[in-house]
């Protein structure tokens, strides 16, 4: 009997826990479900501040407090507009002078550079600008300028374009940085030797006949004509670039060219916006043909590799080179990929084009204005060369005049109006305490047209400026750039140059057309909005 109650009473118990226990969890559980949606609530409040109080440090306090470092040392601009910095004002400052023409004079720096003209005459020579919150200072201190391009892998580094720039010019040399920069430079050192160089001279020669014969078929054979010689000069630039580097010739890269004419323009539009994360992927009418041009233009950049590999008599040219296994350091051997390659090309198709032709125009231009120095120019050439005979390596070293009409158009119309820097680490330059990160844009532009380093008549064109050493010395004359990042194909760009100038001077007496519309602007390089129209006589 003891034994049955004490077994009832144990199943009471047993049974009076678990129900105690179903309960206490069941009340647990119901706790948890309330409390919940509060402790979510409180994670996305706590997640939600931390986000505003990084936006609000990053926009508005960090931008304050470098102000204030900036300020204390005299360097002021415009104000800061939070997220958009200057960029806005800078971008209505381009539209603005690029909406009508100027007069025909060299006065160029308020339209290449309408911002830092206008800046700089309100807070002085050195102006503190914004992209977005990021600083920029605007300056035209030869000094400074020296520094950050010769000190460019240790103090100072190249910035990278915004996304949407960054589509257009890859990943290739112009932007690259540390080995890979070090691997593609080694290898353009390499394709542009002086005496590789020397060897296309007979290609150079060959192809700006082809444009002469054109001219003069074009206008049935008239001994007087008009020209656009910026259109056919981009075009001769582009055969001679297709040819050297690239082996094969304008006709066959023409797609490429004009495909890159097209990106080069959204580019240019980007450059001068600021960029919101993710910008990129929003499908606006713009990303759309920036995504369609970059497609394509890979595309047949890939073919003409293909073809090139194909090549039974393949020379060494740039591409091949590009294509080829090189030792770098410890003598490792590598192979670039295949988009390297691509966007390798991509670059050197650019810069190729654009630096030589524009240059071109802007000497054409000059001596078309100024007769007397085109009359003093073709007497020597002539004296040097002959009426028909074509230019050498050797007798190219005896235009000496042509050299200086060069030097003196590189510093009026130079080819990179403004060079961009960004600061590695804090630094002092100058005078100046430059913060880490802090971006240098530095107006070339001014630096060349600046009285006080080239004399009053510095906006009047004088070439014999440049046969007295104080006047050009590396620290205030930078047509290609300077220290490690100079412009790796000055010297092909210079003999291009030299050989165009004194072919045409044989052949043609050139003036400027009363149809020309004076138009520099500045879109990678410095160009002529409204084409260049000559007149030229043949002699």
């Amino acid at each position: 009997m003891g034994i049955i109650m004490a077994l009832a009473f144990t199943k009471y118990y047993t049974t009076s826990l678990r129900n105690s226990s179903l309960s206490s969890l069941h009340v647990s559980m119901n706790l948890t479900l309330m409390i919940m949606p509060h402790l979510l609530l409180l994670l996305i409040f706590i997640l939600l501040l931390v986000f505003i109080a990084r936006i609000t440090y990053s926009i508005i306090w960090l931008p304050w407090i470098i102000s204030r470092h900036f300020n204390k040392q005299g360097i002021r601009g415009p104000p800061y507009r939070p997220i958009k910095g200057n960029t806005d004002e800078i971008r209505c400052m381009f539209t603005e002078v690029q909406s009508q023409p100027m007069d025909l004079c060299h006065d160029i720096v308020q339209r290449v550079c309408p911002y830092y003209h206008r800046w700089a005459s309100v807070y002085g020579k050195t102006v503190l600008s914004w992209y977005g919150p990021r600083p920029r200072l605007i300056l035209s201190d030869p000094v400074i300028i020296k520094e950050a391009l010769l000190k460019t892998g240790e103090w100072f580094e190249k910035i990278d374009p915004n996304p949407l720039s960054k589509q257009f010019y890859g990943e290739g040399i112009l932007f690259s940085k540390g080995k890979k920069w070090t691997i593609y430079r080694s290898i353009a050192n390499h394709a542009f030797k002086v005496e590789r160089i020397k060897s296309w001279i007979p290609q150079i020669i060959d192809t700006t006949k082809l444009m002469f014969y054109k001219w003069e078929d074009e206008n049935n054979g008239n001994e007087e004509f008009e020209i656009d010689v910026n259109k056919d000069l981009q075009n001769l630039s582009a055969d001679i670039i297709s040819r050297v580097a690239f082996g094969s010739s304008y006709e066959e890269g023409k797609e490429i060219f004009d495909l890159q004419d097209q990106h080069c323009h959204l580019a240019s539009l980007a450059q001068r916006s600021a960029y919101f994360p993710g910008l990129r992927y929003v499908p606006t009418k713009n990303n759309r043909e920036r995504k369609r041009l970059e497609k394509k233009t890979r595309e047949l950049i890939q073919v003409l590799i293909e073809d090139n590999h194909k090549a039974e008599n393949n020379s060494e040219n740039l591409l091949s080179l590009l294509m080829s296994p090189h030792k770098f350091i410890n003598n490792e051997t590598q192979r670039l990929g295949m988009d390297e390659i691509i966007d390798n090309c991509k670059n050197f198709y650019l810069a190729g084009k654009e630096t030589s032709a524009n240059s071109i125009s802007w000497a054409i231009l000059l001596l078309g204005m100024n007769q007397e120095w085109q009359s003093k120019a073709r007497e020597e050439v002539l004296a040097v060369l002959g009426h028909h005979t074509p230019p050498t390596a050797e007798t190219l070293s005896g235009l000496k005049l042509v050299n200086l009409v060069i030097q003196e158009t590189l510093r009026l119309y130079l080819i990179a109006g403004i060079l961009v820097r960004q600061a590695s680490k804090r630094v002092n330059i100058g005078n100046i305490d430059i913060l880490g990160g802090t971006q240098l844009y530095m107006s070339i532009i001014s630096v060349h047209h600046d009285t006080k380093i080239w004399g009053e008549d510095a906006l009047e064109f004088n070439p014999m400026r440049f046969t007295k050493t104080k006047n050009h010395s590396s620290s205030s004359y930078f047509p290609f750039g300077f220290g490690p990042n100079y412009c790796v194909g000055q010297n092909l760009a210079m003999i291009e140059i030299k050989i165009v100038l004194a072919m045409l001077l044989q052949r043609y007496s050139f003036y400027v057309s009363p149809t020309y519309v004076h138009g520099p602007m500045l879109v990678m390089t410095v160009s002529p909005q409204y084409g260049m129209q000559i007149i030229f006589k043949r002699l």
